[in-house]
């Protein structure tokens, strides 16, 4: 982790806005997680900075159709299901229950606004200029914004980050409409409620949005080319039981099995056309809705990179070095459109990093330290090495489960699946990994990346006074495991 501090002398003040022919310390291109940060950050440290933003609002996919109205949905879909399936065990009596969509989706909008909005504050706060339109690199220093209300504007800057973020990766063959084929984006703005949801690919986004329609009455089914689900980096174990859990409220799922098209029939509805991903008989799977979530790519189409010289690197991405600098030294790059996960925190600290080194601070973040965060209910979160990835390393390793069913907390919650499980080195105790199956997993494994940080041990974790009852006894449980092995509670 960085501890930079910059001299008193960076901090110092200046005006809001600045002049068309004045020159920035730094540009910013694309305003979301990574991008906006890092402008705030830069101003804080007293360089004159402008963020240029084509959507019009701030935040990114992030914050106006990815992260967080995602979450909005999740989290009021979830008090849908629950009303609608768990209360009365719980002695609540609900009687006439109905679904209002439109005030749900009024809901997520509400808080996305609010965020977008606070952010723009914020950069008033700090003095970060703001440009709305697209930024196209004229030459090094020179960036021309097509503005969104209309015209053209020049900025010109000693610095440029660009921060432009990923955009849905297209499916050959099948044209997104945003109404019956649809991409998270259209996801996020249904009007009804479909009978029939196909959804192609089972990663993170795809199992978020699918138990978002599930829940709200769908019949949903995940088709998925590879044998797990959860995406790139979830551990086996912790895949197969997240697919029984999820399997049981109701979603289903096509495994190893390969999307071949997307056809609209004579009745309005979609065909949807699979096969085993290894060759063989084609079925057809009929869907009112079909949601495209195959993954992200990087968004560098259209920035003008040739004219600034900057070097590509392999799938639209950029390259850079431990300084996030491409090869124009004064042109760097974060985010989803440079290497490592395509995840907000990750953007949002190498956004920081980014600036601080700049002006001479140190740059080092641990990648194998950032956290993943699937938000169904219960959610999935891990960080660190995976027992696949411990054993083709030839590592040796202990190993610690404890599940929810014996946390005290849990049970009285009656919110008793999954479990924690920690892979500490054998010789030495250090932990590698720590992965959560629990509806408040995404809370709990920050301190897990806290303890993994600092290059903790389990017992390090075992011995810390943890609050009765709570979930996270859960993970001092597993510690307690790795260290002595056994657990006093299960």
């Amino acid at each position: 982790a960085s501890t930079f501090t910059a001299p008193l002398s960076v901090y110092s003040s200046r005006g809001f806005s600045a002049a068309a022919d004045e020159e920035y310390d730094l540009a910013v291109i694309g305003g979301g997680p990574g991008g906006y940060v890092g402008s705030i950050k830069a101003a804080q440290m007293g360089l004159k900075t402008v963020c240029i933003e084509k959507r019009g609002t701030l935040g990114g996919t992030c914050l106006n159709v990815g992260c967080i109205p995602s979450k909005a949905l999740l989290n009021n879909s979830y008090l849908y299901h629950q009303a609608k399936k768990d209360f009365a065990n719980r002695g609540i009596i609900v009687e006439g229950l109905s679904l209002d969509l439109k005030k749900m989706m009024d809901a997520k909008n509400t808080s996305v606004g609010q965020l977008t909005g606070g952010i723009e504050m914020l950069f008033k706060k700090n003095k970060v200029d703001y440009v709305k339109g697209a930024g196209k690199f004229l030459g090094p220093n020179e960036i021309e914004v097509e503005l969104a209300e209309g015209g053209k504007k020049t900025v010109k800057a000693k610095k440029v980050m660009i921060a432009t973020g990923s955009e849905v990766t297209p499916f050959p063959g099948v044209e997104i409409d945003e109404k019956q084929i649809i991409s998270s984006t259209g996801a996020l703005t249904l009007e009804a409620v479909p009978k029939k949801m196909i959804v192609i690919g089972a990663g993170v986004i795809g199992l978020e949005l699918g138990s978002v329609w599930e829940r709200l009455g769908a019949e949903v089914t995940v088709v998925e080319f590879s044998g797990a689900i959860g995406g790139l980096g979830i551990d086996k174990e912790v895949s197969t039981t997240f697919q029984r859990i999820m399997k049981k409220q109701g979603l289903k799922f096509k495994l190893n099995t390969k999307v071949t098209g997307v056809a609209k029939k004579a009745d309005g509805t979609l065909g949807v056309s699979v096969e085993a991903a290894a060759g063989g008989k084609e079925d057809t799977l009929d869907a009112d809705v079909v949601l495209v979530c195959i993954g992200r790519r990087p968004y560098t189409f259209g920035l003008g990179l040739e004219n600034a010289g900057v070097e590509m690197a392999d799938r639209g991405k950029l390259k850079v070095n431990d300084q996030f600098q491409t090869n124009v030294p004064h042109i760097y790059a974060i985010g989803d459109i440079i290497d490592g996960p395509m995840l907000a925190h990750k953007a949002e600290d190498e956004g920081v990093l980014a600036v601080e080194g700049m002006l001479g601070g140190h740059v080092h973040l641990d990648y194998n330290l950032v956290p993943s965060v699937v938000y169904t209910h219960p959610e999935v979160a891990w960080v660190g090495k995976t027992e696949e990835q411990l054993k083709e390393e030839g590592v040796e390793y202990l190993k610690g489960n404890f599940p929810f069913m014996a946390n005290s907390r849990a049970k009285t919650n009656v919110d008793t699946d999954g479990f924690v499980k920690v892979l500490t080195d054998k010789k030495t105790d250090k932990m590698l990994g720590v992965h959560i199956i629990n509806s408040q997993a995404g809370e709990l494994i920050g301190e897990a990346c806290l303890a993994m940080e600092y290059g903790a041990s389990s017992e390090d974790i075992a011995r810390v006074c943890h609050a009765h009852p709570t979930l996270s006894e859960a993970l001092k449980g597993a510690c307690q495991q790795t260290y002595s092995g056994k657990s006093i509670n299960f």
